[in-house]
């Protein structure tokens, strides 16, 4: 029995630091009076010089700077005594000063995720066009999620779009619609009480805004006592709530390897980590991209998910039920016995498979795989979601051994009953090795998800936690590799 034989393509994402975004600078509360003050006691022209240097040093750096100064002076305006009276200039100036950039490759591209673009208009026969998902990390180990796209030819080589010199963030959706079941599984979650919560229920309907519930729970909370039914409490944990379940939206102007997901929520705060996006075919056709992730906050992680169907409009929705635990949830590309199902760590250390009617909801998990082999010793999971052959469930692993060493393996789950393991490989698909064992993370190798082409593995992975690469695997020598379980 040999094992597959991996085919480089040559590709290597590195991290860019030129790719830059403009954040909010936020200074010490005790700080923004003197600034203000001083920006103030400006004349009219020394503002316009001013403002006229900043965006000569600025604006070939970023598209529509005076826009973006423009909002971030919006958002600051209370802090501004007597705004009314201020001149179009000295508002952007402001805005400008309360801004700085931050370069969000600056550390690592890493971590991918590929899937098949929504739109293949325009190939030639044999060819498929991508979009891949990165993990892009700067300043403070802060990630966001990045995106490229490419094309996969007949002869299986592959080839990267340029990638834009911009990057741009998309507008936050205000007041989207949720699923009220969604928000009442985290409600009842938070230990609230049903007497208080149900006659919120009964005024609203299946679909809801976040206005909506507000004015609901106006209307009708009445209990008090503990603080856990008093209103106040409530409206504070559907603020929570709205933080963390939002929708995003990018311009159809920009294009795809421009738009960054950067955090918004609370939850997010340090960072998205390790998107796992996969194409989901419903039972009707529709075809909808789920990616699930992690989100980080400096001191807790939290799985959660995001939808898109054409990667311009984003929803982000947190997940609920006792098995949302740890990192590396992974879902399957289509619904298994009328259920969703998927695959994930939650114990840090073993593979897990549930199965749920609700999307956002998962219990009951079934462990399907302990570590077997040495490299995987400390803990095994997947690299992203399952893939469909007509042997099994393809599931390509991380397993971590000895001096912590990240390799990539495989599995092949039944078909009909994936918690049964069927085949595995013995060996390492991939580990680190010569130069791609050096990087901000040293002796890793790491995927967040392939895609089958023909009959060949598309995988791009990440080396070291630095930069990705890509490589094409043998579909039919990687399952005729694998061993029985």
């Amino acid at each position: 029995m040999h094992p597959p034989h991996i085919h480089p393509t040559g590709i290597e994402l590195l991290p860019d630091d030129t790719r830059v975004l403009v954040r909010p600078f936020n200074p010490d509360p005790a700080r923004w009076e003197h600034i203000i003050k001083r920006t103030l006691a400006m004349s009219e022209q020394e503002v316009s010089d001013d403002l006229a240097r900043t965006r000569e040093d600025f604006g070939t750096r970023h598209k529509g700077i005076r826009k973006v100064w423009a909002k971030r002076y919006e958002q600051i305006v209370d802090h501004i005594p007597d705004p009314e009276s201020l001149s179009e200039n000295r508002k952007l100036y402001i805005g400008a000063l309360f801004s700085h950039e931050y370069s969000l490759e600056a550390a690592a591209l890493f971590n991918p995720s590929i899937v098949a673009h929504p739109d293949q208009s325009g190939l030639s026969p044999g060819e498929v066009r991508f979009i891949m998902s990165l993990r892009a990390t700067g300043e403070g180990h802060i990630s966001s999620i990045a995106f490229r796209t490419g094309v996969v030819g007949a002869d299986y080589e592959v080839k990267l779009d340029d990638a834009s010199e911009f990057v741009t963030t998309p507008e936050r959706v205000t007041n989207p619609v949720f699923r009220k079941a969604m928000f009442m599984h985290k409600l009842r979650a938070l230990k609230m009480d049903e007497s208080c919560l149900q006659p919120v229920l009964d005024k609203l309907g299946p679909l809801i805004t976040i206005d909506d519930l507000r004015e609901a729970i106006k209307s009708t909370l009445t209990c008090h006592g503990d603080v856990a039914d008093d209103e106040d409490h409530v409206i504070n944990r559907i603020h929570w709530l709205a933080e963390a379940n939002y929708d995003i939206e990018f311009s159809e102007e920009i294009p795809i390897s421009e738009r960054i997901v950067f955090p918004v929520s609370v939850n997010e705060s340090n960072g998205i980590e390790d998107a796992r996006f996969v194409r989901f075919v419903d039972d009707d056709g529709t075809v909808t991209y789920f990616g699930t992730y992690t989100a980080y906050n400096g001191r807790m992680i939290l799985p959660q998910l995001m939808e898109t169907q054409d990667f311009l409009y984003f929803r982000a929705r947190v997940l609920h039920g006792p098995a949302v635990k740890n990192k590396g949830m992974a879902l399957f590309p289509r619904k298994i016995c009328n259920c969703y199902a998927m695959l994930s760590r939650l114990d840090d250390e073993n593979l897990f498979l549930m199965y749920a009617d609700d999307l956002h909801y998962w219990s009951d998990p079934i462990l399907i795989r302990e570590p077997v082999y040495p490299w995987e010793f400390i803990k095994i999971g997947n690299c992203g979601s399952p893939l469909e052959t007509p042997e099994g469930w393809l599931v390509i692993t991380h397993g971590v051994g000895p001096m912590r060493q990240y390799c990539l393996g495989a599995l092949l789950l039944d078909l009909n009953n994936p918690t049964k393991v069927i085949g595995a490989l013995k060996e390492p698909l991939l580990k680190p090795e010569g130069d791609g064992r050096e990087g901000y993370v040293p002796n890793v190798v790491y995927s967040c998800g392939a895609m089958i082409h023909g009959d060949r593995l598309i995988l791009p992975y990440a080396k070291s936690d630095t930069l990705t690469t890509v490589c094409t695997v043998d579909l039919r020598e990687l399952l005729d590799a694998m061993v029985a379980e």
